[in-house]
């Protein structure tokens, strides 16, 4: 039990350096630090950083399965869902700010590097993009719903990159009501297609 709870603390701080500080720029040093391990105890919980990382993706995956399964209980209306997953902008605004989105920011950096879990990484956009998908499709935009989800999630990571550049807080929350806006514009009865999707700004 001990050790389950160790391991869990390992994750969770590598899980906050990875998003702070990049996945290269941390340290099994800097992790260690802040569980308060010795080398040897951390080195009996994980032997490689990439087993970690693989560690912190599942951990990432957890919790976003269960951020996802609340907004689907919480919200009564597809749209309230949709926009459960835009608020998040607005919801984290100091921490993107600060860093950026933690999934863009490690899907990127893996990619980068070529690493063998960018792969995995992207498993994160995927659970939104399908999850977003589905609700375009209860909310009437069956033809169009992985468009219309791949849409807002484009929107949403660049509002999180310029949000990091500028550390603008009223773009932020300018931009989440432009794409409140724009989804109020996708309810059935408004015709969108898909090709025209990319060239939408509000």
């Amino acid at each position: 039990m001990v050790a389950a709870a160790t391991r869990q603390q390992i994750v969770e701080a590598a899980d906050g350096l990875f998003y702070e500080r990049g996945f290269e720029a941390t340290s099994f040093a800097d992790i260690a630090g802040i569980v308060g391990l010795s080398r040897g105890n951390f080195y009996y919980h994980f032997k490689t950083k990439d087993e970690l990382l693989d560690a912190v993706i599942t951990h990432r995956l957890v919790k976003t399965r269960s951020m996802l399964d609340v907004w689907e209980a919480k919200g009564e209306t597809p749209e309230e869902r949709i926009l459960s997953f835009v608020d998040l902008l607005v919801v984290n605004r100091t921490k993107i700010m600060a860093s950026g989105c933690p999934v863009g920011t490690l899907c990127n950096e893996l990619a980068k590097l070529d690493h063998l879990a960018k792969g995995r990484a992207t498993e994160l956009f995927d659970l939104f993009r399908h999850w977003l998908s589905r609700q375009f499709i209860a909310f009437g935009r069956e033809n169009e719903a992985d468009a219309l989800a791949m849409h807002i999630l484009m929107r949403s990571q660049g509002v999180a990159t310029l949000a990091a550049a500028y550390r603008d807080e009223i773009f932020v929350r300018n931009e989440v009501e432009n794409m409140r806006g724009w989804l109020a514009a996708q309810r059935p009865g408004i015709p969108v297609f898909p090709e025209t999707l990319s060239r939408q700004l509000s």
